[in-house]
């Protein structure tokens, strides 16, 4: 599901089984990530899909990459495996007001 930023924060600032997952390259990951996003590069293929397969699918799992095509796309991956409470980002970190921090 595509969230606003407004949305998607609102929603997992109320969350308490909330994951938040980032999903793009380490290159974009070193410029600055969502404080406590766990970072999974969409890009690795297969490797994505085992990392994603260790999560428990119960959690909600709030998803972002640079504009929202990527994790969309994770999304998408993460229903077919079985995970029922997946949000996309809309815009991605392009668009986020919140924090950053930089590794």
């Amino acid at each position: 599901m595509n969230l606003s930023q407004k949305d998607w924060t609102k929603q997992l600032e109320e969350d308490n089984n909330s994951v938040v997952l980032d999903v793009r390259t380490q290159n974009e990951v070193d410029d600055g990530i969502i404080p406590n996003a766990i970072h999974i590069d969409i890009y690795k293929g297969q490797g994505f899909i085992d990392e994603i397969n260790k999560f428990d699918k119960s959690n909600n799992y709030y998803v972002y990459c640079r504009s929202g095509g990527r994790s969309e796309q994770a999304c998408a991956v993460m229903n077919q495996l079985g995970f029922e409470n997946v949000f996309n980002l809309s815009g991605g970190i392009l668009d986020w007001k919140g924090d950053i921090i930089h590794q």
